[in-house]
């Protein structure tokens, strides 16, 4: 008899990544825990790396509970030894890695003048280092397995500059032509590799910004709505951007950064 899928979860048939392996850093909260439950429900075996231990096994629990295949790595993503650790733990756990989603990111919110050295050093090395680590550990398995998927996410503020930013945005910038660098590069492996370019979204790391710039809580999201959708995004909405890329509906899209920002950038120049 063959085995039942939980309750509200699609049919094994029907699902877009079954059979395929995925690595999710930052996994443990916001983009990218939304990102590790929708890929598993999708039918992915899931790798989920963060620095929050507790969070992170809380989130391989949920997929496990629901009958999914996930586990938890704890990693500095801007380390090469744990970049490799984390790959070869996959191979050996999953046996193959066709997903790999460079999500892990920090944001400074301050202009070069009110930046440390160790800020810029340490916001680069998360946002850009890390994709640079993870995909230099990952591309080989790919392109022996016939392709892959790369997701790596950049922002709105990848696109266009923002106020007292100035070391996030010219990470996120670094973002967008790494993407599209590596695109060129391992196209013709079958690997595509694209960005996403977030708006404001509900999550920690937003509220994070408020308190770095003295601001009340509540202000600053009225402030992050502004635009024409009138609210910020939520993590479901950004994971669901990147169940696309991650899958076969996305089979002819490498190269590209998408923008899911509730229309923030659209009357930009």
């Amino acid at each position: 008899m063959a085995e039942k899928q939980p309750e509200g979860w699609p049919a094994a048939d029907a699902m877009q990544l079954a059979n395929k392996v995925a690595i999710v850093t930052g996994g443990a909260s916001g983009i990218g825990r939304a990102a590790a439950l929708l890929f598993a429900r999708e039918g992915a075996a899931v790798a989920l790396a963060d620095l929050n231990a507790k969070a992170g096994q809380d989130v391989v629990s949920e997929i496990q509970d629901t009958g999914g295949r996930a586990f938890f790595e704890s990693i500095d993503v801007s380390k090469a030894a744990d970049c490799r650790s984390l790959v070869e733990h996959t191979l050996r756990e999953f046996g193959k890695i066709d997903i790999l989603f460079n999500n892990a990111g920090i944001i400074r919110r301050a202009t070069i003048l009110d930046l440390s050295e160790e800020d810029w050093d340490r916001v680069m090395a998360v946002n850009v280092k890390s994709m640079f680590l993870l995909s230099r550990e990952v591309i080989p398995h790919m392109q022996k397995a016939g392709g892959g998927s790369i997701i790596n996410t950049s922002s709105g503020w990848g696109l266009t500059g923002g106020a007292k930013a100035a070391v996030y945005c010219a990470s996120k910038g670094a973002v967008v032509l790494l993407t599209k660098a590596m695109a060129v590069d391992h196209g013709p492996q079958n690997i595509r590799v694209n960005c996403i370019c977030p708006g404001d979204t509900d999550t920690g790391m937003l509220r994070s910004e408020a308190q770095q710039l003295g601001e009340a809580n509540d202000r600053f999201l009225a402030e992050a709505a502004k635009r024409p959708l009138g609210r910020v995004g939520t993590p479901d909405e950004i994971a669901r951007a990147a169940l696309y890329l991650a899958g076969d509906a996305s089979s002819f899209v490498t190269g590209a950064a998408l923008v899911v920002d509730g229309g923030g950038l659209a009357g930009s120049v």
